[in-house]
């Protein structure tokens, strides 16, 4: 089994950055893709970005040229850094893996942007 663990949110001003993190232990050999998404209340979860087991990216359009997914294999860890921040982006963050036997889910953390 695959566990994820987030961490590095919080709050934030408008216009700020910050680096969420996704650390994986156990099978990480089964993971095929790791995402981030974000839900807020009364919305259903909404992807982020995505980088699969190759590396390619993938971003919705309301981070793209804003927000890079990327990932430290030494430390199997995804990071999402996220820049010039909007209120808009406020959410609870998911990191998610996909596996051979399913996809597998972080407990979330908050990002809170200020306006």
């Amino acid at each position: 089994q695959v566990q994820l663990v987030e961490s590095g949110g919080g709050l934030v001003q408008a216009g700020g950055s910050l680096r969420l993190s996704c650390a994986a232990s156990g099978s990480i050999s089964s993971i095929n893709a790791m995402y981030w998404y974000r839900q807020t209340p009364g919305n259903q979860r909404e992807l982020v970005a995505e980088i699969t087991r190759g590396g390619s990216t993938n971003y919705a359009d309301s981070v793209k040229g804003r927000s890079t997914i990327s990932r430290d294999n030494a430390k199997n860890t995804v990071y999402l850094q996220m820049n010039s921040l909007k209120p808009e982006d406020t959410a609870v963050y998911y990191c998610a893996a996909t596996t051979g036997v399913g996809a597998v889910w972080g407990h979330g953390l908050q990002v809170t942007v200020s306006s």
